[in-house]
């Protein structure tokens, strides 16, 4: 199996498009990113300065061009500010299946954001990508993430301990999925 992101799938829900993370989106994507709050569950560096935050975007697009991982910028309709970003980033099309990631600047927190924009890329996922199954791996103290995946349907399949080294220390992960069989759209 092999996908194709293009052209772009711009994704909409009752409240939010999807589209694609552009270079301009910089700011926020340093403030999303080099937020410690934010960051606080992502063993991952903190983006610092302006040129990472682009590294960043190139990453993110690069990984679209090459049809190895998709996310999009969520904003709010009317409103072209990205607020967060969302998307399938690891692919295991040998396996029809994919991990999906999401961050959300703190402004919009408490909103209902992710759960809407992660049933439009769930969906996204198994009609037009063809997955059999979707992951998710968090840190097990992130409860507001849990929460978010449990309200969608997902069933926690494992807890790892102490398997990723970062910052000093050994994180545990935990892995939610979800099988395109069990899939329910909370949102349309």
């Amino acid at each position: 199996m092999s996908y194709s992101f293009t052209p772009f799938p711009v994704l909409t829900t009752s409240r939010l498009i999807l589209r694609r993370v552009r270079e301009s989106d910089w700011p926020e994507l340093l403030a999303l990113r080099g937020d410690k709050n934010v960051m606080h569950y992502i063993p991952r560096p903190l983006v610092t300065t302006k040129e990472e935050a682009i590294e960043h975007f190139n990453m993110i697009d690069s990984k679209i061009e090459e049809n190895l991982g998709i996310n999009w910028a969520i904003t709010r309709k009317g409103e072209d500010k990205l607020l967060g970003v969302l998307g399938h980033y690891r692919l295991q099309p040998e396996n029809f299946r994919s991990e999906i990631g999401y961050m959300l600047l703190p402004e919009a927190h408490g909103q209902g954001i992710v759960p809407e924009a992660v049933t439009a890329i769930l969906k996204y996922g198994f009609e037009h990508m063809q997955l059999h199954s979707v992951e998710a791996v968090i840190d097990p103290e992130n409860a507001a993430s849990e929460k978010v995946l449990q309200k969608l349907g997902f069933i926690k399949e494992a807890h790892i301990l102490e398997n990723e080294y970062f910052d000093g220390r050994f994180w545990d992960t935990v892995i939610y999925s979800m099988l395109q069989r069990n899939f329910k759209p909370l949102y349309e």
